[in-house]
């Protein structure tokens, strides 16, 4: 018979959670490590091919004091020290880019897929020649950056708005910390002050981030314009409809996914996505599956898989439709959606777009769907149904939620009929219907500031002269 006293015993149940903790301590960290590599190749795929295609350049060190500086933790303290290289096809076009992460492991790999859809990350273990085979070349050294002495462009700008616009280029006001790199303002479809930071001028695009989800609803609003389908219908995907009477998902319908008010679970505030933004799996296997928790329609819960949800919807529209040529009746000629690598539209976050595309989805509001030429790409009503706070409402902040857009229904100063697009790292699209007035402001904000949306739409507004 074996004895272990009861010291030697307790001492054997204490160093087992111990052991076991640190392989998770070791396996997550290893995975951190390919999300940062993953997020790096995206990043200077995205930035620099879609300016190129812009006819405009990025530099890997402006894409790194920019786009990679700042970002979430824990990527934040691995990103800067993976090494890159830029793959480049014989014409000289970016055909992939990839970044080392670990010795027994193919580099990350983020393919250049072309104008019309943009950059894809691979999954996590991808080869290069999974990508672009046969194509790849020796890097080329990077194209300068444009030149402009170190200060802001001003591409136009009213006296009026001077300080206001200032204060937001030099950090001055509206957040500790922010980083703004372009501010665009049109008053009735006429522009009152355009500017840009240093390094970017009207061409460079920069990743949208959430305010794909209001240029997601506007796809859906196009596929109800066309008689395609209506925001009641269920989703029904095929993976669920075989589940019957059992599947609860398929009481979601379009309307709740662009609410936030699927009621289904999600890991994190926000639902961050990693794996499908950063790791490479796909829309299937990161938005569909998750089970409902609460009653479609009675909660609020902002997730990135909810809009997935509604463009997986659309999915087979878009099939024959797809977004650019929604972007090019809208006059967002420099504007990419791009897609997984199984060729799923990542509308949640993933879009490309200068700041003057922006504002042009701003006017295309202003004029309850209309785009310049004259056409009614948006249902009549689509503008009152996105800004109507029908659905359940955010718990915390002063931003009301319509369907796809925030609504700035209670901010003091701001008439009570704006409504914005917002993105992660300081992205807005502000519509003031009333003042026939958009705001467009791009930034680069890192973790921790927030730009002052609010009060620098107020400032604006009072900048401008009141009919």
């Amino acid at each position: 018979m074996i004895r272990v006293s009861l010291a030697a015993a307790t001492l054997l149940l204490a160093s087992a959670p111990a052991t076991a903790q640190s392989e998770q301590d070791a396996l997550d960290a290893r995975y951190n490590r390919a999300l940062a590599a993953g997020y790096k190749a995206l990043m200077l795929c995205g930035a620099i091919a879609n300016a190129e295609a812009n006819g405009t350049t990025r530099t890997p060190d402006s894409v790194a004091a920019w786009e990679l500086t700042g970002i979430q933790a824990p990527m934040d303290g691995v990103v800067g020290e993976l090494p890159f290289d830029i793959i480049r096809r014989p014409s000289g076009q970016i055909a992939h880019v990839a970044v080392k992460w670990a010795e027994d492991m193919p580099a990350r790999i983020a393919a250049y897929y072309g104008p019309d859809t943009g950059c894809s990350i691979l999954p996590i273990g991808a080869r290069e020649d999974a990508s672009n085979p046969g194509q790849s070349v020796p890097r080329k050294p990077a194209l300068a950056a444009p030149a402009n002495d170190g200060r802001p462009i001003k591409v136009m700008i009213r006296h009026q708005l001077e300080a206001v616009i200032g204060n937001a280029l030099d950090g001055t006001a509206y957040g500790k910390g922010a980083r703004t790199t372009a501010v665009i303002v049109l008053d009735e479809g006429t522009s009152a002050a355009e500017e840009y930071a240093p390094g970017f001028d009207a061409s460079t695009p920069q990743r949208t981030f959430s305010v794909a989800k209001s240029i997601a609803a506007t796809l859906v609003g196009a596929a109800v314009m066309a008689g395609e389908i209506s925001v009641d219908d269920p989703i029904n995907l095929n993976s669920w409809v075989g589940g019957g009477a059992n599947e609860p998902r398929n009481a979601i319908t379009i309307d709740h996914a662009l609410r936030m008010a699927t009621g289904r679970y999600s890991d994190t505030p926000g639902n961050r996505t990693d794996p499908l933004y950063y790791g490479g799996s796909s829309v299937n296997e990161t938005a569909t599956p998750w089970p409902v928790v609460y009653k479609p329609g009675t909660v609020f819960r902002y997730a990135n898989n909810d809009t997935l949800l509604a463009i997986k919807a659309i999915g087979p529209w878009l099939d024959f439709y797809p977004p650019r040529e929604l972007f090019a009746k809208i006059g967002m000629k420099h504007t990419v959606a791009e897609t997984d690598w199984k060729g799923d539209y990542v509308l949640s976050s993933q879009v490309w777009s200068t700041a003057r595309d922006l504002a042009a989805f701003g006017e295309l509001y202003l004029n309850d769907g209309v785009t310049a030429s004259g056409e009614r790409i948006l249902p009549e009503g689509w503008v009152k149904y996105v800004t109507t706070p029908s659905g359940p409402q955010p718990t915390t902040g002063t931003f009301g939620y319509g369907a796809g857009f925030w609504l700035m229904n209670k901010e003091e100063g701001v008439p009570p009929d704006t409504f914005t697009a917002n993105g992660n790292r300081g992205q807005y699209v502000v519509i003031v219907p009333s003042r026939k007035v958009v705001i467009v402001r791009r930034g680069e904000d890192p973790v921790g500031a927030r730009f002052d949306i609010a009060a620098f739409t107020r400032d604006v507004l009072a900048a401008l002269p009141a009919d």
